[in-house]
């Protein structure tokens, strides 16, 4: 067993829907109308391994629907995959209650809150889940809402009143709160300003550096995950196209940035979403 490895994952393969590939269905009924093709069943996972280190801010990359919140979502025992493996901390999953055990923690776009409620009874009310103490989860909320930059006057205003930007950071926060050894973080900053990003991304690499938390961090953004990540994976089709520093990707296609790099390895498709 190597502790120094967080996450593994083996020839992981998740299919979507569909039909095979040549199957006939018809429209209006299975007894009449049409014959047309089969829709082919859509692979949000090919045959992806890496391992990603303990401690790292592991970023995945890619165009929309290359499999990136597909792979977060299988890390998170959120759904199961048809083919492979995935381990963290040589934990099997999915199957076993990780978030129970504080081990997995994460966020995405979009959050589900008690709109009525401001942020800091919000996070409050969601660490009830963590049997977190009461006093210091009260002193460790406000800090975490502060470090963020959300100012102290919005700490007790409705959620419904604040900004989608200010949403997304009581998110975040909430994610943090639980101190989880592995942290799965999904476009964390969209919809930040720039100064808010840049909280966002101190904030990270604190946390990375107080607790050794390990970050894995979905973006379509190159420049965070060049700023942010140690080494990033890009992903296309569901498929693991490339794998290395934000250096190494750009000395490998022979490109002097990494949207040079990045559209050169995915035949020029571009990172949106």
């Amino acid at each position: 067993m190597n502790t120094n490895i967080a996450i593994r994952l083996d020839q992981v393969v998740k299919v979507f829907g569909g039909k095979p590939t040549g199957a006939l269905t018809r429209l209006n009924g299975p007894a009449g109308g049409v014959p047309v093709p089969g829709r082919a069943a859509a692979r949000g996972a090919d045959g992806v391994s890496f391992e990603v280190l303990a401690g790292e801010i592991f970023g995945l990359v890619g165009p929309n629907g290359s499999g990136k919140s597909t792979l977060m979502r299988l890390i998170a025992a959120q759904l199961a995959p048809e083919h492979g493996h995935i381990e963290v901390f040589s934990r099997d999953a999915p199957g076993d209650p990780r978030t129970d055990a504080g081990l997995v923690g994460g966020t995405a776009v979009e959050a589900t809150f008690f709109k009525k409620l401001s942020p800091v009874e919000n996070l409050l009310y969601g660490a009830r889940a963590y049997a977190l103490h009461p006093g210091r989860t009260r002193r460790r909320v406000v800090e975490l809402l502060g470090r963020l930059g959300l100012p102290a006057a919005d700490l007790y205003r409705p959620l419904e009143t604040l900004s989608r930007g200010t949403q997304q950071k009581v998110a975040l926060a909430r994610a943090f709160l639980a101190e989880p050894r592995v942290l799965l973080l999904d476009e964390p900053t969209n919809g930040l300003d720039p100064r808010s990003r840049r909280d966002v991304h101190g904030l990270i690499r604190e946390l990375r550096h107080e607790q050794g938390m390990t970050v894995l961090l979905a973006t379509h953004d190159l420049a965070e995950a060049e700023a942010l990540c140690d080494r990033v994976a890009i992903l296309d089709h569901g498929r693991l196209v490339a794998l290395d520093t934000a250096a190494g990707l750009k000395q490998s296609a022979a490109r002097p940035t990494l949207e040079e790099a990045f559209l050169a390895l995915t035949g020029g498709n571009p990172v949106t979403d």
